[in-house]
């Protein structure tokens, strides 16, 4: 088989240009391997051999106990020195794991990253033979640098390395001066092809590494360009192996392509333990820190950040951060959304206005846009508004973005409140999941949405029927159906 090194296109014969990405002369014989000659069946397994008999390719080993491998040592985790981030990660990073952390570009990725490897090496200090410590680089006139000060003792513990292939030691010197985090303890190492950045970690033995970004790797053995799927996939597979064999905690920022997906479609998801993205809009200061994929831990768990002049900065509070500015207009309703553990109470507005042409408009910011115009329809049909010559516009206040079916009944609220013009004085609670029949259906997690409303001075919900129960200080009430909103 013969593969592009830029784009990874595969193909049973050679081409001088690649039909995928137009490269030309990137197209080239893949790797002979025993088990790959042959239709993926081992010359050994053909021959009706085994290995012991025949002199074997592989050399046999002895198995150990799994019971030896674990105890409380190594149980322990590395905390990020932020709450919202250890929730997110299940209570902080593995020793010896892979992270990758993505989002859109300006999001805020570096920024998290620098905040996390900050304080990490805040507590402990290291010293490193071939990387720089930020504090301690000065520049010269002619582009040359200088480390400043003697250097730690040797048997100083060594805590953090940040390989940066996008900014230069000044730059990332200046963003830790910007977001007045310490940099002492961290190391900036230049961005050296793969196979000298394992050979360096591996000697140093940091207990934290950073490499910003993955696309920017370069590397001596393998003839490809930075960001190329080939390249991308070997130089993760190095470092997974680096950090399963030393224990260091390798932190991977991976940019986001055109298509939405991590460094290609699905490169490294199932290569590094845990993914990590940063989600959110760049005109909200708020930004959402989730796990679409965690080996040591749960993926339903969310941070709350919020970025300010001094980085990012957890939200202890979100559901009084989201309705903080809110006032009783027509088609405002306030809705619980469950993410993990949490319950955030968020603002859900609705405005219908007469349709300007002759197709009436749905559209969502922070909903999907076709559950709106379901439930539009059942409206329509189950509860009585005429919306066939209506534009229905939803907004969800803070730049979230509700999932889950339980804002069902919030969306229709608030559509309802929008086309009667009416608003409760006083806020109340809405939940609950709509079904095509107008029928109002029981959802999870109850009873934590119910005391988030309490703690914040909500005194009304209206909950589904069948799950509606009495709530000390609250008046909760049951909804069987759309007709009787």
């Amino acid at each position: 088989m013969y593969a592009c090194v830029k784009c990874d296109a595969q193909s049973s014969k050679w081409l001088g240009r690649c039909p995928e990405c137009g490269g030309w002369g990137t197209v080239v014989e893949n790797g002979s391997t025993p088990s790959a000659a042959g239709g993926g069946i081992s010359p050994l397994r053909r021959q009706g051999g085994d290995s012991a008999a025949r002199g074997g390719l592989g050399r046999a080993r002895a198995s150990s106990p799994l019971s030896q491998a674990a105890g409380p040592e190594h149980r322990a985790r590395l905390s990020s020195g932020d709450a919202e981030a250890d929730r997110v990660l299940g209570g902080g990073f593995v020793h010896g794991s892979l992270v990758l952390i993505s989002g859109e570009p300006g999001i805020g990725k570096s920024t998290l990253v620098a905040q996390i490897a900050g304080s990490i090496s805040s507590e402990r200090r290291a010293p490193m033979a071939v990387s720089r410590q930020l504090s301690a680089v000065s520049y010269q006139p002619s582009g040359e640098t200088r480390r400043a000060g003697a250097s730690p003792p040797p048997n100083a513990e060594r805590r953090t390395i940040y390989v940066s292939g996008e900014e230069s030691a000044r730059q990332l010197a200046d963003r830790f001066a910007r977001l007045a985090s310490s940099g002492d303890g961290v190391r900036f190492l230049e961005p050296f092809p793969v196979e000298t950045l394992v050979a360096t970690l591996e000697k140093e033995k940091p207990a934290f590494a950073v490499l910003d970004s993955v696309q920017t790797l370069t590397s001596d053995a393998l003839d490809a360009t930075a960001g190329s799927p080939a390249l991308v996939r070997y130089a993760t597979g190095l470092l997974l192996d680096l950090a399963k064999r030393t224990g260091i905690t390798i932190l991977l920022v991976g940019q986001v392509t055109k298509d939405g997906s991590v460094a290609g479609p699905k490169t490294l998801e199932h290569l590094v333990d845990a993914v990590l993205t940063l989600e959110g809009d760049a005109a909200h200061a708020y930004r959402l820190l989730r796990a679409t994929k965690n080996r040591f831990g749960s993926t339903d768990e969310v941070g709350v950040f919020e970025m300010t002049a001094r980085g990012l900065k957890a939200v202890e509070n979100p559901s009084a951060r989201f309705l903080k500015e809110r006032a009783a207009a027509p088609g405002s309703v306030v809705t619980g959304a469950a993410e993990g553990s949490r319950v955030f109470l968020v603002e859900v507005q609705a405005l219908v206005e007469r349709a300007a042409y002759g197709t009436p408009v749905r559209r969502a910011s922070g909903f999907d846009g076709n559950r709106l115009q379901m439930l539009c329809a059942i409206l329509s049909k189950r509860g009585g508004l005429k919306l066939g010559d209506q534009d229905v516009y939803v907004n969800v206040i803070g730049g979230l973005e509700l999932r889950e079916p339980a804002a069902d009944l919030a969306i229709c609220a608030a559509v309802a409140s929008a086309v009667r013009g009416t608003a409760a004085p006083e806020p109340v609670l809405y939940v609950g999941e709509v079904g095509l029949g107008g029928e109002v259906r029981s959802i999870p997690f109850l009873d934590r949405r119910l005391a988030e409303a309490k703690r914040l001075g909500i005194t009304r919900a209206v909950v589904p029927a069948k799950a509606a129960k009495s709530v000390d200080g609250m008046n909760v009430a049951g909804l069987a159906n759309v007709g009787q909103l």
